[in-house]
């Protein structure tokens, strides 16, 4: 299991660094905020007691999704976080089952380091 996550975020972190380089500008930012929400879905659900798993990349990579299409780049980091909580917290009830509180606190975190990284 360890091994699939380490594949899950090395794969994440290259499609951002990689998607950066080959795709468009506008893709290219939505990639590499898909990318840093999804490493952040990863610690977040290690430090709120959660096994971190796929679900909790793909709630990190929705919120940094729906950062880069809903904030774009002129929104504040309360704006970003507050995003990204909701944006996780709606497709934590999809991919799981756990806490609505932990996938909010899972997803802002991921919008508040999209915003300190993307300035």
């Amino acid at each position: 299991m360890k091994k699939a996550l380490t594949a899950l975020f090395i794969t994440g972190l290259a499609t951002g660094t990689f998607g950066s380089v080959l795709a468009a500008p506008s893709s290219a930012q939505l990639l590499e905020n898909i990318g840093i929400g999804a490493g952040a879905g990863i610690i977040t659900g290690t430090v709120v007691g959660d096994d971190a798993g796929l679900d909790d990349v793909i709630n990190g990579g929705a919120a940094g999704a729906a950062v880069e299409i809903v904030g774009g780049d002129d929104s504040s980091l309360a704006e970003d976080a507050a995003i990204g909580a909701a944006a996780s917290a709606a497709v934590g009830t999809i991919t799981n089952d756990d806490s609505l509180i932990e996938n909010a606190i899972q997803g802002g975190a991921a919008g508040a380091l999209i915003n300190i990284l993307g300035n």
